[in-house]
C-alpha cells in the first residue's frame, strides 16, 4: 500500500525531469505500480480510509511522482453517487484537441506532491481530448470536461516536469481571475 511517504516531494529534482515513453508489454513493476496509485487515489478519497491510513485525498497521480519516470498516469474521479468512481489509466496521454474556454479552480489547485497551500489561480482548458493506451496497449481516447479536464491537464504536466506552480503568475497570482470562469 502506498503512504504519503512514497509520494516525492516537490524539492525532488526527478520530478523537474521529462518522463520517457512507454513500451508494452507493460512491466510487472509498472503493472504494480498502477494497482498501487488506483488504491490510494481511491482510499483517499474515502473519508474513513483516508483517516485510518493518513492518506492526503487526491484524484490523480503520475509514474513520476512514485520516481518512474515513464509517461503514464492514473486519474480516480469521484462520480455524482457519493464513494462511486471511474478510474481512467492512460499509457502514453497526449491532449489532442482542447477547447478555447479556460477555467481554474475556484480554491486553487492541490497535488500530493505538493505539501503546502499555494495562492493563485492555474488557467487550464475547460474540455480536453485525450489520446493514449490502455494497460494492454489498446488505443483510448478521452473526452473530460470541467474538473476531470483540469487533472488530465495536471497529470501530464507532470510527465513532462511541470508543476502546478510553475503555472501561477510570481508576481500576481490571481492574474485573470476576472476573465476566466471558475469552478
Amino acid at each position: 500500500m502506498l503512504t504519503n511517504k512514497d509520494i516525492l516531494d516537490e524539492k525532488c529534482k526527478i520530478l523537474r525531469q521529462v518522463s520517457k515513453e512507454v513500451e508494452f508489454p507493460l512491466t510487472k513493476e509498472d503493472k504494480k505500480n498502477i494497482d498501487l496509485m488506483i488504491e490510494y487515489l481511491t482510499n483517499s478519497q474515502i473519508d474513513k480510509l483516508a483517516k485510518k491510513y493518513d492518506l492526503r485525498p487526491g484524484m490523480g497521480l503520475s509514474a513520476v511522482q512514485l520516481g518512474v519516470l515513464k509517461r503514464y498516469l492514473v486519474i480516480v474521479h469521484e462520480q455524482e453517487i457519493k464513494e462511486t468512481f471511474k478510474t481512467y489509466v492512460v499509457i502514453n496521454p497526449k491532449i489532442t484537441s482542447h477547447s478555447e474556454e479556460i477555467i481554474y479552480v475556484d480554491e486553487g489547485e492541490g497535488c500530493l506532491s505538493v505539501n503546502r497551500d499555494v495562492e493563485g489561480i492555474v488557467k487550464r482548458f475547460a474540455r480536453v481530448t485525450v489520446e493514449g493506451f490502455d494497460i494492454d496497449g489498446n488505443p483510448i481516447k478521452i473526452r473530460a470536461r470541467e474538473e476531470l479536464a483540469i487533472a488530465f491537464q495536471h497529470e501530464i504536466d507532470h510527465l513532462n516536469g511541470i508543476l502546478f506552480i510553475d503555472r501561477i503568475d510570481k508576481k500576481d497570482p490571481f492574474k485573470g481571475a476576472d476573465l476566466y470562469r471558475s469552478i
